[in-house]
Parts: C-alpha cells; sequence; structure tokens
C-alpha cells in the first residue's frame, strides 16, 4: 500500500470511532487499551499507512530520540568497523544516529560538539579526537556521554580506553623474541595520543631488551599506507640497515610491504613486519600480517547499548578491553 505521510491521528479516531487519546495511547503504548480496541486502531493505522511523526514526539518528550556519534575519520578500516558496531547497537531501538567526523582536528571536534547539542541528541559516543578534557567533564553534566579511547579524569566509568602502550610493547617485543635487534618503526601522527603511546612501548620494549633505540630508524607517518611506502623508502634511500619493521597500524603496515616488494625485498625472509588492529585485508596481505588485534564492532556495540542505558538511568557495563598479538606469517625467526 502506499504511504500517505499526511495521515493522522484525528483521522484514524475518526476511523476506529474512539478519542485521539486513545489512539495515542496506542501508538505510545502510555496506557492499556481494551484489546478489541487496540486491534481496530492498529488496524486501521497499517491500511491507512501512518506514521508518527518522530520530530514532534521528540518536541512532546524532550527528546530527540537521536544520538550523535564524533568519530576521527570516515573511510579509516578501524573506524568503520567501530560504527558498524554501533549501528548494530542501536538496530531494533526507536533511536537513530548522526554521525560527524573529526578528521583528527580539534576545531573540527568542538564545531561537530556544537552541531550535536544543537540538533539536541539525547546521548553521545566519542571516540578518540582532541576535545579537551575538561570541555568533555563539563558537557557530560547536560548530555550523556560514553568515551572510547581516551580515559578522562572523573568519568572513568563512562570511559572504554585503549592501552596503546602495553600493545606497541608487545608487538615490539615479539619482535626481539624472534631475534631482531634493528628493528624500525613508522609512527602515527605524533599530535595524536594513540601515536606516541605507541612510540613509547616501541622503545620501552627495546630498551628492557638491551637495545639501544635508533632515531634514525623511527620515521613519522600519517596512518594511511601511502605513508607507510614512503617512511619505509625513506629509510631504504638512507641506506639504514633494520630486518623488522613495526607500523603503528596496518594500513602503514601495507604500505610498508609495497615498498619493500619493489625494492626486491621479501617479507618475512628479508625483512619481517608487524602492523597494528588486525583490520580485515591484514589477513589476506602476502604474506598474512602479523597485527595487535582489537574488537572494534564489540567495543561499537557494547559502548551504544552502554549509552542507552546510560539515557534511560539504567546501570551499564562497559568492556573490558585488551589487544592481543595475532601471529600471522609476516614475521621469521632470526638465527
Amino acid at each position: 500500500m502506499k504511504l500517505n505521510h499526511h495521515i493522522t491521528i484525528e483521522d484514524i479516531a475518526s476511523q476506529a470511532g474512539v478519542s485521539i487519546s486513545t489512539v495515542s495511547r496506542v501508538i505510545n503504548n502510555t496506557a492499556p487499551v481494551a484489546t478489541k480496541t487496540k486491534a481496530r486502531v492498529l488496524e486501521i493505522i497499517e491500511n491507512l499507512g501512518y506514521k508518527p511523526n518522530l520530530f514532534a514526539q521528540g518536541l512532546a518528550s524532550g527528546q530527540s530520540r537521536t544520538i550523535g556519534v564524533l568519530t576521527q575519520l570516515i573511510g579509516s578500516p578501524f573506524y568503520d568497523v567501530m560504527l558498524r558496531g554501533i549501528l548494530r547497537g542501536i538496530e531494533g531501538t526507536s533511536y537513530s544516529t548522526l554521525f560527524a567526523d573529526g578528521s583528527w582536528d580539534a576545531k573540527k571536534d568542538r564545531i561537530a560538539l556544537n552541531m550535536f547539542i544543537q540538533r539536541q541528541v539525547d546521548g553521545l559516543i566519542l571516540l578518540d579526537g582532541h576535545v579537551a578534557a575538561e570541555d568533555i567533564v563539563t558537557i557530560s553534566k547536560e548530555l550523556p556521554m560514553i568515551i572510547i579511547g581516551r580515559n578522562i579524569p572523573g568519568l572513568e566509568e563512562q570511559c572504554i580506553p585503549f592501552d596503546d602502550f602495553d600493545a606497541a610493547y608487545k608487538a615490539t617485543k615479539h619482535l626481539v623474541d624472534s631475534g631482531h635487534r634493528r628493528i624500525a618503526h613508522i609512527t602515527g601522527l605524533l599530535n595524536h595520543n594513540d601515536a606516541i603511546d605507541r612510540r613509547e612501548g616501541y622503545l620501552k620494549a627495546l630498551k628492557d631488551s638491551g637495545i639501544s633505540p635508533d632515531p634514525d630508524l623511527i620515521i613519522e607517518g600519517d596512518f594511511t599506507e601511502p605513508s607507510g611506502m614512503m617512511a619505509t623508502e625513506m629509510l631504504l634511500m638512507q641506506g639504514q640497515i633494520f630486518s623488522a619493521v613495526f607500523a603503528a597500524n596496518d594500513q602503514m603496515a601495507l604500505g610498508a610491504r609495497l615498498a619493500l616488494y619493489r625494492r626486491g625485498l621479501r617479507v618475512p625472509e628479508d625483512v619481517s613486519i608487524v602492523g597494528f588492529d588486525d583490520q580485515v585485508p591484514s589477513s589476506y596481505m602476502i604474506p598474512p600480517l602479523t597485527t595487535m588485534q582489537r574488537s572494534p564492532l564489540e567495543i561499537g556495540e557494547k559502548a551504544c547499548q552502554a549509552l542507552l542505558n546510560l539515557i534511560h538511568n539504567k546501570p551499564f557495563e562497559l568492556p573490558e578491553h585488551e589487544s592481543k598479538l595475532v601471529i600471522r606469517e609476516s614475521v621469521t625467526r632470526r638465527l
């Protein structure tokens, strides 16, 4: 049947021979209605193709039935999987999502947050970003919020932090334990806490293993495949000697793999590679990539469910997260 969006509850009440308040109770399920009357009203709603005006309902209830999601890079495999998890968490509810992209930019983060507030979203999910901790605390006093990838003092119970230092330590230690001593590191953007923590974990793993870090083996990337390729090319052009690369994410590891291939260097026979995030393409790289695994789909879904409970003042639990080393075929043991 063709939908008619001009049908009103007055039309339904007239056809059903009941009051407008009875139709409202059936639609909103706010009070009991006699079984036969309810069935009759629902039948007419179905026949007329009536769709409630969610915006008007939101104004009346003081809720927009919308949650805001501030991500950092729409198009990033890691963040996009997490966004899919959020959509899975909201599935079957009366809520919808409003997405904004911070693009690693503090100014864009602030613009997005103002937009969410103006749109009167019922809650927020922040995926990392450069929003100042004090601003997050201030906003959280007025708006339910779940923060992914950061630990904000005073909001610990609403945060899902990532221990990037520990994960990078484990990744580097795996290379050291495999006999590598000259390990290059392609960092992410070093104005970002994730990249800084991963670099520090790399440095600590070397020092704890009695290896003096070589600053010439550390090249800054920007979390994209081209930057991983260019960083590896730079190392090779400078004549740096290294037997392994630890890339701060899988995308840069894929770029590094291409640079090595173009120079005729085999992975892992000549150079081993470890990535970070366990993105889907990593399983299909040649050879399959050893990497640090996270669970962005589950994290996104659980974060969304927690936010909905928080909005309705219900108890919630956030997932405990620990990155795990996934050993594939891109690392070989050095004797």
